[in-house]
């Protein structure tokens, strides 16, 4: 296949924007269907039987797995160079949504929702590695900050799918299988994008080599920010789950507050895209306030408080996704890249699964157990990030020693 990559440097800044564009239309389809389904989660296994520690572990279980393997897969994009065959192949098993229709057993759906989880560890390594490379002419944080707002698009169409079908017939399953139309339109873009940009590597002509900005300050440091932030943010299955046991609104408004939710990422994604750019992984900062913010409010037994606590939870999703994918792509080698971004997701999925379920048990306790322990959690999230801080200024000195030391 020829390879149609221009040599002029505006041609490849508008190129690499096609791409990335291309790569956003087609997570919003994918993103239409998984969150349309992610919408409702909650609900539907407490119909299908399913207790409030269940949705905590399925729901912490399939981002365990959605996160987890991301490592395998990143060492094998590394390894095969094969990004679009991986990312398809992935972006395949989002088929498992329109078959939650027919799962009679909570047991069925969450083996359906973790099926699902498989398919996104299975394709994002490799189509954020091609994005890593296509965000190199027009900048890291607002390259991912326009896929992320694209993506979070989809998250919101999908949630008012569910609500008129909930609206209009009062049943969960004719939205899965409506959810099922836009996987036609996930792979024709694919291919599209595939034959516009076959090799996405010739897009970052340095090799990933930064020449300004912040490096990562140290990979642990980092992951053990990114464990405690992510272990001390709600899941919305479990925000969903509480707000139909405890019937604080009717079930067709649940996917809306949702949609409400992924409108405000799509906003801050963008705008904290434009931040990191400027002012780098400080940007992290405003997790573990958000977290906090969400469990005070979202699980309240009002419907005000509730609403502004899934908004401020899809701010955190905002924020989050966006600056961790820019800041690995703006301080990794590009022949490194998918491994680390496996590796950093498998903390992420960890830290979501282990948080999600602490969670899961803790609100068959009480509200306050959850919140006191999302506190604790987010306090020492802190306190990471104060060490992640100090070695970056540790780095620097001893970089200006090697400066002055002939």
């Amino acid at each position: 296949m020829p390879d149609p990559l221009p040599d002029n440097r505006q041609e490849v800044r508008d190129l690499s924007m096609q791409l990335i564009l291309l790569l956003g239309v087609a997570s919003l389809f994918g993103s239409l269907v998984s969150n349309g389904a992610r919408s409702v989660t909650g609900p539907y296994i407490l119909l299908l039987g399913g207790s409030a520690a269940v949705v905590g572990l399925v729901a912490g279980f399939g981002e365990f797995i959605g996160y987890a393997l991301r490592s395998a897969t990143g060492a094998y994009v590394n390894q095969s160079r094969r990004y679009w065959n991986v990312a398809m192949a992935g972006y395949g098993l989002l088929a498992a949504i329109p078959l939650l229709a027919f799962a009679g057993r909570w047991e069925g759906a969450a083996i359906l929702i973790i099926a699902e989880r498989v398919g996104k560890a299975i394709r994002t390594p490799a189509r954020d590695t091609i994005l890593s490379h296509a965000t190199t002419a027009i900048g890291r944080g607002w390259g991912f900050g326009v896929h992320k707002a694209l993506d979070q698009v989809g998250a919101v169409i999908g949630p008012l799918v569910m609500v008129a079908v909930l609206a209009f017939t009062g049943s969960y399953a004719p939205g899965f299988l409506l959810l099922g139309v836009p996987l036609a339109g996930v792979a024709m873009i694919l291919l599209f994008a595939r034959s516009a940009v076959p090799k996405p590597g010739r897009l970052e002509v340095n090799g990933g080599t930064r020449e300004t900005g912040e490096e990562l300050p140290g990979i642990m440091p980092y992951a053990t920010f990114i464990f405690l932030g992510m272990a001390g943010f709600a899941n919305f299955p479990l925000i969903s789950f509480h707000l139909k046991a405890q019937s604080i609104i009717p079930d067709a408004a649940i996917p809306l507050f949702y949609a409400s939710a992924m409108v405000v990422s799509v906003i801050v994604a963008l705008l904290i895209g434009r931040a990191f750019d400027r002012i780098g992984i400080h940007t992290l900062l405003a997790i573990p306030i958000l977290s906090i913010a969400t469990v005070l409010l979202a699980f309240s037994l009002t419907p005000g408080a509730a609403l502004a606590g899934s908004l401020v939870w899809g701010a955190g999703i905002g924020i989050f996704e966006t600056v961790l994918r820019a800041s690995i792509a703006e301080s990794t080698a590009a022949d490194l890249r998918g491994q680390v971004y496996g590796t950093v997701s498998a903390v992420f999925g960890t830290a979501w699964f282990v948080g999600s379920a602490v969670m899961g048990v803790l609100y068959d306790v009480s509200l306050g157990h959850i919140v006191a322990y999302v506190v604790i959690v987010e306090v020492a999230a802190l306190i990471a990030y104060l060490w992640m801080y100090r070695c970056r200024i540790a780095v620097r000195f001893q970089e200006g020693l090697g400066n002055l030391i002939p």
